[in-house]
């Protein structure tokens, strides 16, 4: 028997909910405007916090798409992802149980999360210690655990393939969209809704963020300017929450049933840096393999990258050390290629930033639009890429590498091409 052939993996619908918008046209409007999702933040009162700044999401009415019924089973982290999937299962033209061409036994559920229901967490431990057990709400635990957002998906749409959750904190999305691609690559499942969701905003995960030093507290009188990633002023990553999902299809299978095809996703890489619980390896190898990997995966070559979205974080820690991996994963290309991080604009999102990013990829090779780094004023000598500052350019996109990096010396990439036949 001869050696079995890869199949290869398409895009057929998108969703998010994130602090630039509710759906993904609003969103990318705001991200090719420059626009920024950070204001203050203004879910509890943090006047004893460090940081005072966050990338919120307001204004939302999630009954839009979805019942009562549903919202009051679930945590904030869920209902930002079964949001989005609802949105990316519209734009697919996906329904229940299998209506639109596609059988939900072999359809998976792939989402990352990294914190779960922190706000039901808190809230319950007050019940707890005020008021006693009996005051725990019973749905506490099904609503905080990390899984109930990919468990809620497949329960609305009745999906009975594998139904998985990654946690590999802020590289989360990226590796669950990379392995519901390898698994629709092997011949596992023909369909995945995937991508990944947070909803960290909480008093516990601030508090411990700032005692981690890790969020920025120089600019909590100038929100908008915060999060300036390879700028020499940067001094920390501001805290964001929402979600992103995708609709993964074997190329075959969606043609079949006339679905629309956004992009093809070709590559994944992972890699783990054994390094340190929160600092990067900084010399960026771990990260370099990944998206070498991600490249090889998908016969891509470094000089056929147009575009890279970083991960970017706006941490000084961070941002030299992808900068370093970068160059040794690209090469003599790393000087031309064109690099941004959209975290300048959405915040950091957590686990739900891959996945964004993800669709920010997708969306610049749709339209041509390399978005820019937001707030890059200062040249940091260390950061010397082509980080395309402050106002987006268009030029022809036909591939394009997005990489995510999470505590624990998680690194993730995938590779995203313009889809011919």
């Amino acid at each position: 028997m001869g050696e079995l052939r890869a199949r290869r993996v398409v895009v057929v619908g998108m969703g998010t909910v994130n602090p630039l918008g509710h759906s993904i046209e609003p969103f990318w409007k705001g991200i090719q405007a420059g626009t920024s999702g950070i204001g203050k933040l203004t879910k509890f009162d943090c006047l004893e916090y460090p940081s005072k700044i966050a990338g919120e999401v307001r204004n939302f009415d999630p009954q839009d798409l979805l019942d009562r019924k549903e919202l009051r089973s679930m945590a904030d982290f869920s209902v930002f992802a079964l949001h989005a999937a609802v949105q990316a299962m519209m734009q697919a033209k996906l329904g229940p149980n299998g209506d639109g061409g596609y059988d939900p036994y072999r359809t998976g559920v792939y989402m990352g999360n990294g914190i779960g229901g922190f706000e039901v967490v808190e809230e319950n431990i007050a019940k707890l210690i005020e008021r006693g057990p009996r005051a725990v709400g019973p749905l506490t635990i099904p609503k905080l655990i990390a899984n109930e957002a990919a468990g809620n998906i497949a329960i609305k749409y009745g999906l009975y393939g594998p139904c998985m959750t990654k946690v590999t904190a802020c590289a989360s999305g990226t590796d669950a969209i990379g392995e519901a691609f390898l698994a629709i690559r092997s011949g596992l499942v023909d369909l995945a809704v995937t991508g990944g969701t947070e909803a960290a905003i909480t008093q516990l995960a601030v508090a411990g963020f700032c005692r981690l030093q890790a969020l920025s507290t120089a600019y909590n009188d100038q929100p908008e300017s915060a999060c300036r990633p390879f700028d020499a002023t940067r001094d920390g990553f501001i805290i964001g929450e929402g979600s992103g999902v995708l609709i993964l299809e074997e190329l075959e299978h969606a043609l079949k049933r006339n679905a629309p095809i956004l992009g093809e996703i070709a590559g994944y890489g992972a890699t783990c840096d054994a390094f340190h619980l929160t600092a990067p390896n900084p010399e960026g190898t771990g990260a370099a393999r990944a998206m070498s990997e991600a490249m090889k995966m998908a016969c891509v070559e470094p000089h056929q990258v147009d575009y890279i979205n970083a991960h970017g974080t706006s941490t000084q820690a961070n941002d030299v050390m992808e900068t370093k991996a970068i160059k040794l994963a690209f090469g003599e290309h790393a000087k031309q290629v064109k690099i941004s991080s959209t975290k300048s604009m959405t915040s950091h999102l957590i686990a739900a930033a891959g996945a964004v990013e993800a669709i920010i990829s997708l969306l610049a090779i749709r339209d041509g639009f390399y978005p820019c780094t937001r707030n890059l004023r200062n040249a940091d000598s260390e950061c010397d890429l082509n980080y395309v500052p402050n106002i987006g350019e268009f030029g022809t996109i036909e591939v394009v590498l997005s990489e995510s990096l999470g505590f624990g010396g998680h690194n993730g990439a995938l590779v995203f091409k313009r889809f011919r036949s």
